[in-house]
């Protein structure tokens, strides 16, 4: 209901009476009042004056289930029942998993105010305070043997990049394989977990997590983390950014599935990764070495060529790579 009224209340800049939304939806004075309630629990501005009605004042802080729906430009990701919001969680994968677990359909997305036990790669921690960052998770079933599935993470990548390029104008790059930076600092963080068997895959879960109006950071991270605020100099739209980026998944991870390589982005993809013409370290568990990135390959391997001149495909699963000056 209180997606309903947000959208009848949208670009309206006068006041509608209490009686019209109720004579308009279809629904009780009572049952406006409650939707009114409900919008204004996840950010929305809406201003009430007797005798006049309502107005959406401001949705600049907005977040919910209805001003992502409003941002949201998808055919199947996301829409409609496939959208489910929360105030605060764990973890939206985890969340993801639990619905994966009772036959979700591919196209679920959880997206999450606040998320307390979110994690990262290797385990690490990922930070999403109350009322300023994203967490958020998508649900994929993809009939493809499971070798194939870390190329997802490449797709989200990119979704990312050019989604907050849309919500914000900013340029941002990608350290490969799935790290969203800006001036060096990470703005972006992606974990694909899945359930497989031997050659199946039951299920794919994509966690994003993005730094949106964070104003500070824990020291230790710090040197290394940003936010689009910090970078934008203003406060964005989370709901915005959630938009832009899951229609861009959509897109890209249909071009994706077409063949199941990145054939078709592998220039896109090269274009903003950071790590391309660069030197770097490859943190190789078998041991560590230095080379130059020349970009990916169609399975989404960084082409990497040591001091020998040898090329060597590295598979993001096996090693972790570093800049040799720094983070990126």
């Amino acid at each position: 209901m209180a997606e309903n009224l947000f959208d009848f209340l949208s670009g309206r800049d006068e006041f509608v009476s209490g009686q019209e939304i109720a004579d308009r939806l279809g629904i009780s004075r009572n049952a406006v009042w409650k939707a009114v309630q409900k919008a204004r629990r996840e950010g929305y501005d809406i201003e009430a004056v007797p005798r006049k009605g309502y107005r959406i004042r401001s949705t600049a802080d907005a977040f919910g289930a209805e001003s992502i729906r409003a941002e949201l430009r998808t055919k199947w990701l996301g829409a409609g029942d496939r959208l489910i919001y929360k105030k605060e969680t764990g973890s939206t994968n985890e969340d993801i998993k639990q619905n994966a677990e009772k036959g979700a359909p591919e196209g679920l997305m959880i997206v999450a105010d606040t998320q307390t036990a979110g994690k990262g790669r290797r385990g690490r921690s990922w930070q999403t305070p109350s009322g300023v960052n994203i967490a958020m998770s998508y649900l994929m079933r993809p009939d493809f043997v499971p070798d194939l599935a870390p190329m997802m993470t490449l797709v989200v990548a990119l979704a990312a990049a050019e989604g907050i390029n849309k919500a914000t104008g900013l340029e941002t790059g990608i350290k490969w394989p799935n790290d969203i930076v800006i001036n060096g600092k990470k703005l972006v963080g992606i974990l694909t977990e899945m359930s497989i068997e031997p050659d199946f895959i039951n299920y794919v879960v994509i966690g994003t997590g993005i730094n949106v109006n964070q104003e500070d950071f824990p020291e230790e991270i710090k040197a290394t983390a940003t936010s689009l605020m910090l970078e934008t100099g203003s406060r964005v739209s989370r709901s915005a950014v959630v938009g832009a980026v899951t229609t861009a998944f959509e897109k890209y991870y249909e071009i994706f599935r077409k063949n199941d390589d990145l054939s078709e982005l592998v220039e896109e993809y090269d274009r903003l990764c950071v790590n391309v013409n660069n030197k770097v370290r490859v943190l190789d568990p078998k041991g560590e070495w230095n080379g130059t990135a020349s970009g990916i390959n169609a399975r989404g391997e960084l082409l990497v060529t040591r001091e020998d001149g040898t090329e060597t495909a590295v598979y993001a699963g096996e090693v972790s790579v570093r800049g040799v000056y720094g983070y990126v």
